[in-house]
């Protein structure tokens, strides 16, 4: 443990704050992080790495760093994410004797995590572990402190490295438990700068911060005058009638009238509530219906305040072509042409990293010339470094390649070991000769493949049956019941009390949207989007809902990707 001077004159802005409360200057905050071998204790997850500093008005008084014997393999992937090995650990103490000596150091602070759940998660669970009471801690989120006063025009997101950047932090997140806490001590210190300025003063003050409601906004409660008080969307307009906003909501007059109170903390929403000039709205059936029909129409009007799925056809897949040298190539979207698609990417990176991934384990050509069977050209420096079987050349005859592609095609729609096992082994030796930046490059690409493959398989499940029809039993004691084609949502609709469901539902189904049948290719189709689909998914697989009938198969591959992506995400440290 030792003390760190404090960089001069941090927090002097923060001197004459009013006595109200606890002030901010005289409180001792412990601001505490963790690495751990995945993401959730109560899984089985382990702490690999405790770092914490103790603050007191802007003065590091304090730090506390140490590695845990996690008494279990730390996974490749994590290795490669924070550096720590399993040779590092094992000469270091277990939870059992970290635990005390950080309760110790801690005590009577109040704690200071980036995504506090996370960590302090942790810590209660392994003092739960060993009958060991937990301290009132008094705990503030760094993260949720940043969502309520740092806009987009400040930093894409709040994730810690972007907000180490805003506020200029001397230390660079790196994924190490120490420098991750130093790195939110600046951020600590940035926020209370920011709110300080806006009259917060107190820790209580602190904890209960949210963006005042200006007098224009107030000015415009009248907006929500006679807006229905069921499901639904809204739509604010500007005095060109130019959509501004859209949302949706279960009780659409409720919602909008939350955007002139000081429960609306957004800046963005501020602005433009001052440039609307009037609400309008779309009653639903239901609340799915209501967040369906909102993302078509962001995707019709793309108002500027709206930030998600503006842009629903700027999408990119992987496809496997069918030609007689079939090969991987990135497109915008999916034809009726029999070849298979992998996607959509959140991003064209994303796919390139996908592709790369394909590309590391299948020796498919990787050129974009078009060849007859018979092709007679020069073979490219991919075959002569062993990546490519070069048909070009007449390497390879058309069987072997063939059957190349068939165990291709079969890791893309069904199985995804062959991908999922080469670069495990890849990342595991590279890890295992400290070569942790390449060993990142193969889990990025990993990481790409398998999360897409599950998204696919997942949403072809449902765009290729002709019609799933399910309901719920709602809150109010009505049944909803949804209508979907292909992965798009054709119908919604409510059982009045004491009608005849089975005619009601045959009503339903009569009315319903008429969707054309997709092309044979698995992924989204042109039916829906996939955040669409993904809704519906959504929807389906909530508890207490009822099949009422399926036209078509409705599932997923046994050993398909799903599988791969949990444990990513159970592997993965949840520091945003």
């Amino acid at each position: 443990m030792k003390t760190v001077a404090p960089p001069p004159g941090k927090w002097e802005s923060q001197r004459s704050f009013d006595e109200l409360g606890r002030p901010l200057r005289d409180i001792t905050f412990c601001v505490v992080d963790l690495e751990t071998t995945g993401g959730s204790a109560r899984a089985g997850s382990m702490i690999t790495e405790i770092g914490a500093v103790k603050v007191r008005g802007g003065e590091v008084l304090g730090e506390f760093q140490t590695l845990v014997n996690p008494r279990t393999d730390i996974p490749a992937f994590i290795a490669v994410l924070t550096g720590i090995s399993n040779s590092m650990v094992a000469d270091s103490p277990p939870i059992e004797s970290v635990l005390p000596a950080f309760l110790e150091f801690a005590a009577g602070c109040v704690l200071v995590a980036h995504n506090a759940p996370f960590d302090v998660g942790f810590l209660r669970h392994f003092a739960e572990h060993q009958q060991r009471a937990w301290p009132p801690f008094e705990v503030v989120d760094t993260a949720v402190l940043a969502r309520r006063v740092i806009t987009r025009d400040d930093a894409p997101n709040c994730k810690l490295s972007s907000l180490a950047r805003v506020f200029r932090s001397a230390t660079t997140p790196n994924h190490r438990a120490l420098s991750d806490a130093r790195a939110t001590v600046d951020v600590l210190h940035g926020l209370m700068e920011r709110i300080g300025a806006q009259g917060v003063s107190t820790l209580e003050e602190l904890q209960t911060f949210s963006s005042r409601v200006n007098a224009a906004q107030r000015r415009k409660r009248h907006l929500a005058d006679g807006l229905p008080q069921s499901p639904g969307v809204y739509l604010f307009r500007d005095d060109a009638d130019r959509v501004l906003y859209i949302g949706t909501s279960a009780d659409v007059r409720r919602r909008v009238r939350s955007y002139f109170t000081a429960s609306e903390t957004r800046s963005r929403m501020g602005e433009m509530v001052q440039l609307a000039a009037r609400v309008t709205t779309i009653e639903c059936a239901t609340p799915l219906e209501a967040e369906v029909r909102e993302l078509r129409l962001i995707a019709q009007h793309k108002p500027s305040y709206n930030r998600r799925s503006k842009f629903p056809e700027k999408t990119t897949f992987v496809k496997l072509t069918r030609e007689p040298w079939p090969r991987l190539s990135l497109v915008s979207k999916v034809l009726d042409d029999d070849a298979d698609y992998l996607g959509p990417f959140s991003s064209r990176k994303a796919a390139e990293k996908c592709l790369a991934a394909l590309h590391d384990t299948f020796p498919v050509r990787q050129c974009s010339e078009r060849f007859g069977r018979r092709p007679s050209r020069s073979a490219c420096v991919l075959a002569e470094l062993g990546r490519c079987l070069a048909p070009c050349d007449g390497s390879v005859d058309e069987h072997t390649y063939a059957a190349v592609v068939r165990q291709l095609r079969e890791t893309l729609l069904r199985r995804p070991d062959d991908v999922v096992d080469l670069l495990n082994a890849r990342m595991a030796a590279l890890a295992a000769d400290d070569r942790f930046e390449e060993a990142g490059v193969h889990r990025d690409r990993l990481a790409s493949f398998v999360r897409v493959a599950a998204r696919t398989q997942r949403l072809t499940s449902l765009t290729h049956c002709p019609e799933v029809v399910a309901c719920r039993r709602e809150d109010d004691g009505r049944w909803a019941v949804h209508v979907v084609r292909y992965g798009r949502l054709a119908a919604a609709g409510v059982i009045p009390a004491g009608a005849d469901a089975h005619a009601h539902v045959a009503g339903l189904r009569l009315t319903a949207e008429t969707v054309a049948p997709p092309s044979g290719t698995p992924g989204p189709t042109p039916a829906a989007t996939a955040e669409e689909t993904e809704r519906i998914l959504r929807w389906l697989e909530a508890p207490d809902v009822r099949l009422v009938d399926i036209d078509g198969e409705w599932t997923c591959p046994v050993a398909g990707s799903a599988r791969h992506a949990t444990r990513l995400a159970e592997e993965a440290v949840f520091h945003a």
